[in-house]
């Protein structure tokens, strides 16, 4: 599987994390583990589609798709040869962009082309079918720039600012003080805008940061627990073990897979 993360015209770091594209001649059928990295998505499969166990069940997915956030891992297996690419967006961009509630798509991945958002259907057109990366990159910055001009305001900004910079070891009493309203407000904001709690969402991007210390390689275990603010190592092993199913002793953090490339940025 090749694997490409493509930088973002500079005017769009506010909303966009990434674009990113995988490509793979391989026809034979591979699961992959997906892991909560705190963004959403919207992924165009030009190549065979993709199946998806979610809840329990394989459910064959639609070409063009939104991936809210999730709250758990899960597992993708392709059907035939491999050809996607994505908009990796910031947590609230989708509802700044297309007045989403993120709260309804917390946990589901869900065919794009049924929503009722008429942007989406244009952003569809202008992108498939797929011309190479040069030409991708040069179609979406044109299309999330002229999006952006009518975006609406972030009011979880410094919240999320503070989430990220503290690689989420602040507290929910310093999240509710820079965001400058009560927790069942802040609760409410990050309902609509990301789809989880602040305090679950801050869970996410403190478990992200343990893969950032193992890729400087300049810690050991210990000091990567401390670091990541965990209080002991039997706490360090159960939140990473909820978030991807295993112990992290067994996991294979340089495997070329699609965790692996979404977490290690």
């Amino acid at each position: 599987m090749k694997f490409i993360r493509i930088a973002p015209h500079s005017s769009l770091t506010e909303l966009i994390e990434c674009y990113w594209m995988m490509q793979s001649d391989d026809p034979i059928p591979r699961i992959e583990k997906i892991i909560p990295d705190g963004f959403t998505e919207l992924i165009f499969n030009y190549g065979s589609v993709y199946k998806a166990k979610i809840n329990g069940e394989w459910e064959l997915q639609n070409p063009n798709l939104l991936a809210g956030q999730i709250s758990n891992y899960f597992y993708l297996e392709n059907t035939g040869q491999t050809g996607s690419f994505a908009i990796k967006l910031k947590p609230a961009a989708l509802t700044q962009l297309f007045n989403l509630n993120m709260d309804q798509y917390l946990d589901k991945i869900v065919n794009l082309d049924a929503l009722p958002v008429p942007q989406l259907t244009v952003l569809k057109e202008k992108t498939l079918p797929f011309k190479g990366e040069q030409h991708l990159k040069m179609v979406l910055d044109d299309y999330f720039m002229e999006l952006n001009k009518s975006a609406t305001k972030n009011p979880l900004a410094t919240t999320l600012d503070l989430i990220f910079n503290s690689n989420g070891m602040a507290s929910v009493t310093a999240l509710t003080a820079v965001a400058g309203v009560g927790e069942r407000q802040l609760e409410r904001l990050f309902k609509k805008y990301i789809g989880l709690s602040p305090k679950y969402y801050s869970r996410i991007i403190r478990f992200n940061y343990i893969f950032q210390l193992i890729k400087s390689k300049k810690s050991n275990w210990t000091e990567i627990i401390y670091q990541s603010g965990y209080y002991d190592q039997s706490h360090f092993i159960r939140n990473f073990k909820a978030f991807t199913g295993e112990d992290p002793s067994s996991y294979f953090f340089e495997e070329k897979n699609m965790a692996n490339f979404f977490l290690n940025k």
